[in-house]
């Protein structure tokens, strides 16, 4: 069974950064071989994708609403993946969940079932 457990949420003002953390474990796990897709919930609305990398080659993807101020990573050794939020908005206050998957979408994000973490609060106000 994977377990993902994200970090690195909170209160920020406009303009200000955070990193997000997606630590994965599990009994003969190797991230390697997952896509793995950042997704966010505002309050009241739908989840949404905000960027993903792939397994095979890190190809990412990025939303236009973050394009050129998140960058997303992973560090497969430490079986962990990140999320580099600059820049900040209001906008992009929300819940931030990260997940992952063997299978993907055609392009990098995670599909099929994917594994799910129980999310980190992120709110960016003055």
């Amino acid at each position: 069974q994977v377990q993902l457990v994200e970090s690195g949420g909170g209160l920020v003002q406009p303009g200000g950064s955070l990193r997000l953390s997606c630590a994965a474990s599990g009994s003969g796990f190797a991230l390697d071989n997952f896509n793995i897709g950042w997704f966010y919930q505002a309050p009241g609305k739908e989840r949404e994708r905000v960027s993903c990398i792939s397994s095979t080659d890190g190809r990412t993807y990025y939303s236009d609403s973050v394009k050129g101020r998140f960058i997303i990573s992973r560090a497969n050794a430490k079986k962990t993946a990140y999320l580099q939020m600059n820049a900040l908005k209001p906008e992009d206050t929300g819940v931030y969940y990260c997940a992952i998957s063997l299978y993907s979408d055609g392009g990098e994000c995670p599909a099929g079932s994917p594994y799910w973490g129980q999310g980190t609060q992120v709110t960016v106000s003055s």
